[in-house]
């Protein structure tokens, strides 16, 4: 193994290692009783609301990154993910899958888990800085995905989709991470002043978000209902596992990026399941099993993917 190589191996694990810790840890303390459901459904809505808007806030605000500069990023992301998406349309309309069945497909393929995994990775990676990015991009994929997820899941609901999208459309602008996403860039734009005490409780806030998170992922992790999956589940999570990060490398070289653009690209797109995808299926009368099921497959899954994909391109130089 050439030392390069090695070098980028140990990045790598420098990168996923942690998550993947407190991901055990989160498993291990549901298992042995010291936490339960209750208190990881506090917890992530604590994380949510307010820990992790404060994360994405004060990455932004505190950062002199220009993000003008980050729609090319922002274009490889959405035609990535566009690509996803209409693949796994056809593929489902290929397999005949039935309605409740064929969201779930569509969204365990297309839907990165941006804003906790993905974030996880690029704050490992490259800090605060990264984070900030990071956390336009997330914005803008989450805008895209949740429209998509109406799109796919709509034909298991009653309603026009014109009032499907308004609903959507009313829940997004009331997201506490796009609000915080949106607050921070117009508080730059007009070099609004925060108090040194808003930025210090802030970044208490901010420095729980990421570990409670994932603390809270590892405690609901379902490891024997693995083995129970259902052919959907396994094909939509190669999707994810697979197919997702090499369309991402493919975009992200297409569009010219390299360096931190390319790495959060493919961080970013290297992740499970988002479990809003979950959350849109139940919702909307899908079948919440399977997208529960893929949500557990990619989550133990893409961390050594991950890992893999960042150590090649890290010793290729292009991260």
């Amino acid at each position: 193994m050439s030392g390069s190589f090695w070098h980028a191996l140990v990045f790598a694990l420098s990168v996923t290692l942690p998550s993947i810790l407190l991901l055990v840890l989160g498993w291990f303390l549901r298992r042995s009783g010291q936490i339960d459901e209750r208190f990881c459904d506090q917890a992530s809505k604590i994380v949510f609301r307010y820990s992790l808007p404060a994360l994405l806030f004060f990455s932004i605000y505190g950062n002199k990154v220009n993000f003008s500069s980050q729609i090319r990023l922002i274009a490889a992301g959405a035609v990535a993910s566009l690509i996803l998406f209409v693949g796994a349309e056809f593929i489902a309309a290929r397999m005949r899958l039935p309605t409740t069945d064929k969201g779930v497909f569509v969204q365990g393929v297309y839907r990165s888990n941006t804003m906790v995994a993905g974030l996880a990775f690029i704050a490992n990676a490259y800090g605060a800085e990264g984070v900030a990015v990071g956390a336009v991009f997330g914005g803008a994929m989450t805008l895209l995905y949740n429209v998509l997820a109406v799109v796919t899941l709509n034909q298991n609901t009653a309603g026009s989709r014109r009032a499907q999208l308004i609903h959507f459309a009313r829940h997004l602008s009331t997201n506490p991470l796009i609000l915080g996403i949106v607050l921070a860039l117009l508080a730059k734009a007009i070099k609004l002043p925060v108090s040194p005490l808003l930025v210090q409780t802030g970044g208490y806030l901010a420095a729980i978000a990421l570990p409670l998170a994932l603390i809270c992922a590892g405690a609901t992790l379902n490891v024997q209902a693995l083995f129970k999956v259902s052919d959907i589940a396994i094909g939509a999570s190669l999707g994810r596992l697979i197919a997702s990060p090499i369309i991402a490398i493919l975009m992200g070289l297409a569009f010219g990026l390299n360096g931190l653009s390319m790495g959060v690209l493919f961080m970013m797109m290297a992740t499970p399941v988002a479990a809003a995808s979950y959350v849109m299926a139940k919702a909307m009368g899908a079948n919440e099993i399977a997208a529960a099921n893929i949500i557990g497959i990619t989550t133990v899954g893409a961390m050594p993917i991950a890992a893999a994909g960042i150590a090649i391109l890290r010793s290729l130089g292009w991260i």
